[in-house]
């Protein structure tokens, strides 16, 4: 039987973050972080950093992508609903 003061083995959960809490330069930062990481797909056509960052905001807006923090890393990221990272 685990003491009461040894850690738990479960990891923590993600928790999901309401964009409007974050100071906008910190969102846009997460942003742009998100949408210039290798592996992130545009199609046959490259879009500017502005053109993406305005549509992954956009994606936030209308709910279809959320801010997700995950406690274990100390980490935030973009998740779009649908995917996994």
């Amino acid at each position: 039987m685990p003491n009461e003061n040894e850690e738990s083995a479960a990891p923590a959960e993600p928790v999901e973050i309401d964009p409007a809490v974050l100071p906008p330069e910190t969102l846009r930062r997460l942003v742009e972080d998100f949408v210039t990481r290798d592996g992130t797909d545009y199609g046959e056509r490259e879009a500017s950093l502005e053109r993406r960052v305005a549509d992954a905001m956009e994606e936030l807006r209308r709910g279809r992508a959320v801010v997700s923090y995950d406690p274990e890393t100390g980490t935030a990221t973009l998740i779009v609903k649908g995917r996994r990272r």
